[in-house]
């Protein structure tokens, strides 16, 4: 294949998981104090230790800011974008080097955490409401980000048993 076939495939690629990221935000919402709950961790987290830095930082940060946009939180998208795409490039730099160690994916899933509940909390309180209701999203946001590592690590060692070639298209 080509240098610009490959990088065509790999655009499409990020095109695809920019869905998946929107889906599996819109598909499960728990309303929450000032937003919801989903499952979009699960999708980054499996993208991240998937598809690479690249990928994840780009279908996280857009495909949860276009969920926002559809589902009536646009306040939220620029929010969503830099917490969740800064959560899918971390995660995918953290778990980069193969085979993937027990101590990178302690790391992985403390930086997930962390990056969410904060994230979401400095920003929220910061721009959308007050300290004390931003302080009350981040035990939800903990759980939904530990969820989504444990759920997107188990997707993508299916799918990288399942279909090994999948590594090739990691950017």
């Amino acid at each position: 294949m080509m240098n610009k076939e490959k990088h065509a495939l790999k655009v499409a690629v990020v095109a695809v998981l920019t869905a998946v990221v929107v889906v599996f935000t819109l598909v499960v919402r728990i309303p929450t104090t000032k937003g919801y709950l989903n499952l979009c961790d699960v999708a980054i987290c499996f993208i991240a230790f998937t598809f690479g830095p690249v990928s994840a930082f780009l279908a996280a940060g857009l495909g949860t800011a276009i969920a926002d946009l559809i589902s009536g939180y646009a306040q939220w998208a620029p929010i969503s974008f830099i917490v969740h795409g800064i959560e899918g490039l971390l995660i995918a730099l953290i778990v980069r080097k193969q085979p993937l160690s027990k101590m990178r994916i302690l790391l992985a899933a403390i930086g997930c955490v962390l990056t969410v509940s904060l994230g979401y909390f400095v920003l929220s309180a910061l721009f959308i409401s007050t300290v004390a209701v931003a302080a009350a999203e981040i035990p939800p946001n903990m759980i939904q980000a530990g969820v989504g590592v444990v759920f997107g690590l188990a997707l993508s060692k299916a799918i990288k048993r399942a279909y090994p070639p999948v590594s090739a298209l990691s950017w």
